[in-house]
């Protein structure tokens, strides 16, 4: 006999199945009574009006001068121009069932898979009170969140001993904390961007130390992952008196740890750029039509385990996989951090049409890979080639191997700390009817 879906919430997982698939149908209707007389139009016109956009947003990332103020016009004029035409033939009011139709759809599917059981319970101890803590903090990362926070203060007075970092001496991060270890530390932390917190991370699990993370940068998408307060720092202080433990990977790229990705191409090249730091978007708009379609652009090949990539203008390599394509820009989550894989995700785009493909068919398109993988080798015509290691600028020689220390890190966060939502996962129709109506094996 097969098991029924469950988990938390599942009666109403099952209820918001259901209604994803009456959307679905309602979609199906609209179209079914307007087909003879708008149904065709409006999806040819709707699919039209991508396409076209996607073309004027390329023309726009890859050219200078007229072309790329072509492509900004044509980006902005394409979907204005279908609300134009939707509204001259009488067709706004159709379209905008539809519309409706479709987000609800898609909302209440993403809502049902959203809590379906990916993510297994972490498994955490309650751990014993450190007696020689000690915190590395970068006073620079964040827009100055270790001085706002008053978190050298605040931890010094649940006995943590502070490293604090000369803004004005860049100083050896793994050398201080290897010199923390051998004085005595039975805790390790970092207070910054994922930069610092990987290199003190990889210290901890070198020695078998708890790790605490004070997530004190920009981002912080691996405190984010594990679940911590990126608004109030100083909370995650909390772990030193009351706190518990589990287990997550460390990523690893030609010996150098990471946290979160290890990205080459495009945006690697970008944050090369001294500029980068105090105009990121400028900067990437002024670097683009060289990277994407310049001589000599550098392009990567890669082998993630049997699977060969080649000539890709961006690769990125995550410490377990995100939900989502969507990490390219930074909005994605992952489930897990302690699923032994990598996540891959590969980007080749040539020309118009294939940026129309890939907004259109999204990750099912020819021209982005999403995989994962245990070993990803990267390899490129160039003996050097630069790379971001969690936002990180630096050059590395080629071939390179990025790979997993399965649960090698014991990190230490505050007691009850919970992991935010499963991010929403693709559609998948098979499961979201099986959740609906029947049961899953």
């Amino acid at each position: 006999m097969g098991q029924q879906e469950g988990g938390t919430g599942g009666p109403v997982r099952r209820w918001l199945a259901r209604l994803a698939v009456l959307a679905a149908l309602g979609v199906l209707v609209v179209l079914v009574v307007a087909w003879g007389e708008a149904g065709l139009v409006i999806v040819g016109i709707g699919l039209l009006g991508v396409v076209v956009c996607a073309v004027g947003a390329w023309w726009f990332l890859a050219h200078r001068g007229a072309v790329r103020l072509l492509g900004a016009v044509v980006a902005i004029a394409a979907p204005a121009a279908v609300l134009v035409l939707f509204t001259h033939e009488g067709l706004w009011l159709t379209a905008l069932v539809l519309g409706l139709c479709w987000v609800a759809t898609v909302a209440c599917a993403r809502a049902a898979l959203r809590g379906s059981p990916d993510r297994p319970p972490r498994r955490t101890s309650v751990a014993p009170r450190p007696e020689h803590p000690v915190l590395i903090m970068n006073p620079r990362s964040g827009e100055g969140k270790v001085g706002r926070f008053g978190l050298v203060e605040r931890a010094g007075e649940r006995g943590a001993r502070v490293l604090l970092l000369d803004p004005a001496a860049p100083a050896d991060v793994t050398a201080l904390a290897r010199a923390a270890v051998a004085e005595g530390a039975d805790l390790l932390g970092a207070a910054g961007g994922d930069g610092t917190l990987a290199l003190v991370a990889a210290v901890a699990a070198e020695h078998g130390l708890p790790f605490l993370v004070v997530p004190a940068g920009t981002r912080n998408h691996f405190a984010l992952d594990l679940g911590l307060d990126r608004e109030d720092p100083a909370r995650c202080l909390e772990a030193l008196t009351d706190g518990e433990e589990f287990r997550v990977d460390l990523g690893e790229v030609a010996g150098r740890p990471f946290v979160n990705t290890v990205s080459f191409g495009v945006y690697a090249d970008v944050v090369q750029r001294p500029e980068y730091r105090g105009a990121k978007a400028g900067t990437a708009l002024n670097l683009m039509p060289d990277l994407l379609l310049g001589e000599g652009v550098r392009r990567v090949d890669a082998r993630a385990d049997d699977t060969v990539l080649t000539s890709l203008q961006a690769l990125l390599v995550s410490n377990n996989p995100y939900a989502s394509p969507d990490a390219f820009g930074g909005a994605g989550r992952r489930p897990r951090l302690d699923s032994g894989l990598l996540g891959v995700l590969g980007l080749r785009v040539e020309g118009a049409a294939q940026a129309a493909d890939l907004a259109v068919r999204g990750s099912r398109s020819a021209g982005l890979t999403v995989l994962t993988a245990r070993v990803v080798e990267v390899t490129s015509a160039a003996g050097e080639i630069p790379v971001a290691v969690d936002g990180e600028a630096l050059r590395l020689t080629t071939p390179l191997v990025c790979a997993l220390r399965p649960g090698a890190l014991r990190v230490r966060v505050p007691r009850r700390t919970v992991p935010g939502p499963v991010p929403a996962p693709p559609l998948d129709w098979r499961r979201l009817l099986r959740l609906a109506f029947g049961r899953s094996r």
